[in-house]
């Protein structure tokens, strides 16, 4: 094996042995895989671009090649042209994907799912450093500033990891390092043949080292490598602590213990809440079947957003688990507080993709096809491993929580660390909008009597109206705006609520999810997009977490916040009734619900098989990926051929042992390159003047012609010619003159499209009528 082999290995390995300080960062750690084979494929470009050999920008540039191709074929392949050249639709594609894992960097914590976008995201990462590896170490041979792309890379994924990437993958990355400092000091030290040091310390020998002290090489190297160690273990120490989403690393980035699976922030969902009400045409997203005599109340709640920033509501970095068998009993639920256990059965449309599962609050059991887990504090079941709703069948048990009025009234305080979390405000929350939360409430008893006002103003009282067209906006002004225009939908309703009930000293958050859908002659009830609602939940002690609804018009107003609660007898256990069946249909229908106008637009949903047929296969086909990139790679360097072609003649003829002929000939073609056509007629000495005068040189450049010349004479003639010396610098010389007498066109022809590049047409038809005549 060569050093410039050996070299290019160790290089690759070392990219690869750095990278697996990202591994703790993404959950499941498949990408690796990616980055690995894409690495081969950039390290092999520049192995041949070397070995041709190319410049060393042109050897880059290659690799760079190589790489937006590979790139292409993994990520982007259906948007290529013939499937693997890039186009302006692969751009867009990659800007999006780019997009989609900004917002997944910012939606989770460690462990992050393995999205598509925090795939691409890493993968590119891991080539850029590989390519700088490769480009110091091996191309410009210095491997020792090697060493800092690599420890920009451990160091990043260690001060990401919030400690995860522990000694094992600094050990990892140090190893790979030191390969590549040996690597390299290795080819250097075999371009010197056997070395011998000075005196001995001892009478021993043999040792590579035959003096008492370590040669230079190995001396910088160790010092190199103890410096690399030394800072890798510090950086990451002095790296500012993150918050929030992937960069977390603080007390939501807990869950590292038993049956912990990371921390998950979720995404506002409210992003797109707008644009689905204002849908043309409803089309629905799932279906169900409940046992609840009443279903008007089976709101379908998806998350709850608990952070107000002064910009928008969010959801909190939270731990996440396996879903348990049974969900704990809910917080601040008294056993004195009536219930009554539901059960209902979803199935999910192939047409809806949400990675939130969608339950009645609050779930007490939930059992669900697919990656799902559970986080504790929004009761909320969220997919792993890009799981999402799209197709999922799933049965609830659900809490129908009943409070009195009375109940409410008598709650008593929340504890003191919920009152904490959920009573914050934005400093610089506008001074109106607290003043007109007291002017509403003033004379109320109690914050039960205080969040019905409030509520009843919304809804009833303010003069408020409901509209989808109004801009949205979350943040302090946009609340500021809407108390004085009197008009929005449920976002700026429930957000202004849970801000002003805030403001009163109330713990309030925001739920995002369904309203309860339409009920259809079957007796199942379809949810369509348009039922997308946000309403606030108001915490009282004893009865935990309670839903108000001040929108206008939308939803249904809870009984417990009406002047007279509703009476009867309670519903019994969770036993299906005779017009619901406790299994849902095996998919929505669209002959059920769905008019014949939508069905031919295509709004109904996907049927159910075909929507499992699209769902097959999984995973990378590495051997179609390596032949697609093999395919590209070929077309791509068909223009380059003439080229490569010409560097490798040239390597050749000019090499030490090739002679002075070789070395005539290479002269020869140089200048048919640059439009000086070769004349086999000339004697050696002849063809070298009509080379100076007709190619235009003086000088260096002439009399490196003629001293070729008067070598091949020599050689061909002499009767014992002796020794040629200087062949490969008098051939560069005549190259130059060539180069800098020619016109920028003659230039770049000579480079790309060489004119004798015909000896290959020649000597491909040669062995052509060769091989006719030998089977004719």
């Amino acid at each position: 094996m060569s050093g410039r082999t050996r070299l290019t290995l160790a290089a690759w390995a070392a990219s690869l042995m750095a990278a697996g300080a990202l591994l703790p960062l993404v959950r499941p750690a498949t990408w690796i895989f990616t980055a690995g084979f894409l690495l081969v494929l950039q390290s092999a470009a520049g192995l041949l671009g070397r070995r041709v050999p190319l410049a060393r920008p042109v050897t880059v540039a290659a690799q760079v090649v190589v790489d937006v191709v590979a790139l292409t074929v993994v990520f982007a392949r259906e948007q290529a042209i013939l499937g693997f050249l890039p186009g302006p639709l692969v751009v867009q594609h990659v800007a999006e994907l780019f997009r989609l894992g900004a917002e997944d960097v910012s939606t989770y914590a460690i462990p992050a799912p393995d999205t598509e976008g925090i795939r691409l995201m890493l993968v590119v990462g891991v080539l850029v450093i590989g390519l700088l590896v490769d480009v110091l170490a091996v191309t410009f041979r210095r491997a020792a500033p090697a060493g800092l792309p690599l420890l920009a890379l451990y160091s990043v994924a260690a001060g990401l990891s919030g400690g995860k990437a522990g000694w094992l993958w600094f050990l990892l990355a140090a190893t790979g390092y030191l390969l590549l400092l040996l690597a390299e000091g290795r080819d250097r030290l075999s371009a010197w043949g056997r070395v011998f040091g000075g005196a001995r310390r001892s009478g021993r020998s043999g040792s590579a080292a035959v003096g008492g002290t370590a040669f230079a090489p190995a001396r910088t190297g160790r010092r190199i490598g103890l410096a690399a160690m030394g800072t890798a273990l510090v950086v990451p120490l002095a790296l500012p602590g993150f918050s929030g989403g992937l960069l977390g690393g603080g007390a939501g980035s807990g869950g590292s213990g038993p049956g912990r699976g990371g921390t998950i922030a979720a995404v506002n969902p409210l992003v797109s809440l707008q644009d689905n009400l204002r849908q043309p045409d409803d089309f629905e997203v799932l279906r169900y079947r409940t046992n609840a005599r009443d279903n008007s109340g089976l709101y379908l709640r998806l998350v709850a957003l608990d952070q107000f920033d002064g910009a928008s509501w969010k959801s909190s970095v939270r731990p996440i688990e396996a879903v348990p068998k049974g969900l704990p009993w809910p917080d601040g639920l008294a056993q004195s507080v009536r219930t009554t256990e539901i059960t209902s059965n979803f199935v999910a449309s192939e047409a809806y993709d949400q990675k939130w599962l969608p339950m009645p609050f609050p779930a007490s059991r939930v059992e669900a096809e697919g990656r799902w887990r559970y986080e504790p504090a929004g009761r909320m079941l969220v997919g792993d491993d890009k799981q999402t709703t799209k197709g999922v069948r799933y049965q609830v048990t659900s809490l129908d929580v009943q409070p009195t009025a009375e109940q409410l009234a008598a709650a008593g305080p929340a504890p003191e660390v919920l009152r904490r979390e959920y009573t914050k405000v934005p400093a610089g929350l506008p001074a109106d909008v607290r003043a007109t939360a007291l002017d509403v409430t003033r004379g109320a008893r109690g914050d039960y009597e205080r969040a019905v006002r409030l509520q009843n103003w919304f809804a009833e009282d303010g003069g408020f109206r409901y509209d989808v067209d109004v801009t949205s906006g979350t943040g302090t002004e946009a609340i500021s705006r809407f108390l004085k225009d009197k008009q929005g939908f449920c976002v700026h309703f429930s957000f202004s609520m849970a801000a002003m009930a805030r403001t009163l000293g109330i713990p309030a958050r925001v739920a995002v999810g369904f309203m309860p859908g339409t009920t259809q002659t079957d007796g199942s009830v379809s949810v369509g997009i348009r039922d997308a609602h946000a309403w606030p939940e108001l915490y009282f002690e004893g009865a935990g977490w309670t839903r108000f609804e001040p929108t206008p018009s939308r939803g249904s107003t809870p009984g417990y916040t009406r002047s007279t609660t509703p009476t009867g007898n309670p519903t019994g256990p969770a036993q299906p009734s005779a017009s619901a069946s406790a299994q849902p249909s095996a998919a929505p229908s669209a002959a059920e619900s769905c008019p014949p106008e939508e069905r031919r637009l295509g709004e109904c949903g996907k049927n159910a098989a075909a929507g499992a047929g699209a769902d097959g296969g999984g995973g990378t086909d590495w051997a179609e990926v390596a032949l697609w990139t093999l395919a590209a790679l070929l077309v791509l360097a068909l223009p380059f051929l003439p080229l490569l072609w010409r560097e490798r003649l040239r390597a050749r003829r000019l090499a030490p042992a090739a002679g002075p002929l070789a070395a005539w000939r290479e002269i020869g073609d140089t200048a048919w390159d640059y439009g000086v056509e070769p004349d086999d007629a000339h004697t050696p000495r002849g063809a070298a003047e009509r080379i100076v005068e007709e190619g235009g040189l003086d000088g260096p450049a002439a009399e490196a012609v003629r001293r070729v010349a008067r070598a091949v004479e020599e050689a061909l003639y002499a009767p014992s010619p002796g020794p040629a010396s200087g062949l490969a610098r008098d051939a560069a010389l005549v190259r130059a003159g060539l180069d800098a007498g020619a016109v920028r066109g003659v230039r770049l022809r000579a480079r790309f499209a060489p004119r004798s590049a015909a000896r290959l047409h020649w000597a491909a038809s040669a062995r052509w009528t060769t091989l006719r005549a030998r089977h004719s």
